[in-house]
């Protein structure tokens, strides 16, 4: 039924093509029996090329796009999703319907709706966000961690790639998409409360060129982004390229991001845990988590320790000093058991 739907409305959009252009390509322009925009998410340029005359289906029919940049192509149901933002066929074919002045269908019976869309923001939406991203190995997002210095990401299975991420600047901006880096944001269970997404530049070399390239979602208070299975002993920080870094020098120590020194300051404490290393950031607001966490600690009986950068955290150490003198540096502010426990392995 769907194939049907989507196969019928694109060739009523193919008979318009030019004026589907003009409505979700508005940044492009006609040149001859094409209509010339960036990309088909309606970024200016000329790599992309729609046809506006042609048969009705096969080769060569109206409606039908390229992207000579990236190797992209569709019909303008695709332009219509891009463009708008739209995830769901439901709601792509109902932009196309109003475009067309068409009716819509007869409601499915319930047996056959398909899920709700979730809340934007929710603990819902940041469970299907990450469902819906990639192992991380092989990505943009590895490459750039790379970049930033960090090799080891072993344990690292609350990362995920999504090379498409919706990005919207505010409510009245369009929807742009970038690859981004994916972080799930777990509760003391294992059960994905929030979502934190990285924005990247498609080539890796850094973060996107957007005024928040950094965002979270979800229900986040007192949980984190988890590197390993917590045990009696973990350290805390705020980023995720900080814990990132130092597990460079201690792979096999269990580790969380907290994502902000507010979020950091009111982690849960594991059962178990008797030992907390807080991984300090060298601003004011990781003072004050830094203080905060070693009063809740001391509150539960549990020994704080406070792991100090250099410079302002510790990616910006790995990066600037290199990983032997991040070794030699955390050495000195280990507990003397833990030296042998976790450092030395990574010796």
């Amino acid at each position: 039924m769907m194939t049907r739907d989507a196969s019928d409305l694109a060739h009523r959009l193919g008979r318009q093509a030019e004026a589907v252009c003009r409505e979700y390509l508005s940044s492009g322009r006609r040149e001859g029996r094409y209509w010339m925009v960036g990309d088909v998410r309606n970024t200016p340029g000329r790599s992309m090329f729609v046809r506006l005359i042609g048969p009705e289906s096969g080769k060569g029919a109206a409606g039908k796009w390229a992207d000579a940049a990236t190797g992209e192509h569709g019909d303008l149901l695709d332009v219509i999703r891009e463009s708008c933002g739209l995830v769901d066929f439901r709601d792509v074919a109902d932009e196309a319907r109003t475009f067309l002045s068409l009716p819509r269908p007869e409601p499915e019976p319930d047996r056959q709706r398909r899920p709700t869309p979730a809340p934007t923001g929710s603990s819902e939406a940041a469970r299907r966000l990450f469902a819906m991203s990639q192992p991380i190995t092989g990505t943009v997002a590895e490459a750039y961690l790379r970049k930033r210095g960090i090799t080891n990401l072993h344990g690292a299975g609350s990362l995920r790639f999504h090379p498409r991420c919706y990005y919207r600047p505010d409510e009245h901006s369009p929807t742009e998409t970038w690859p981004a880096m994916i972080a799930s944001v777990t509760d003391l269970d294992g059960r994905i409360t929030g979502a934190h997404r990285t924005w990247l530049s498609p080539d890796g070399d850094g973060k996107a060129p957007i005024d928040t390239p950094r965002r979270a979602m979800g229900d986040l208070l007192g949980h984190a982004v988890r590197f390993g299975v917590a045990h009696d002993v973990i350290a805390a920080g705020e980023g995720i390229e900080t814990i990132l870094s130092l597990r460079c020098v201690l792979p096999h120590m269990p580790m969380v991001a907290a994502l902000s020194a507010a979020h950091l300051a009111a982690i849960l404490f594991p059962a178990a845990l008797r030992r907390l290393y807080i991984v300090r950031d060298d601003d004011p607001a990781g003072d004050g988590a830094r203080d905060s966490l070693i009063e809740r600690a001391n509150g539960a009986g549990i020994e704080a320790i406070v792991l100090s950068p250099v410079l302002g955290d510790f990616n910006e150490d790995l990066r600037t000093f290199g990983i032997d003198a991040l070794r030699a540096a955390v050495h000195q502010q280990l507990a003397l058991e833990d030296v042998a426990r976790f450092l030395a392995l990574a010796a």
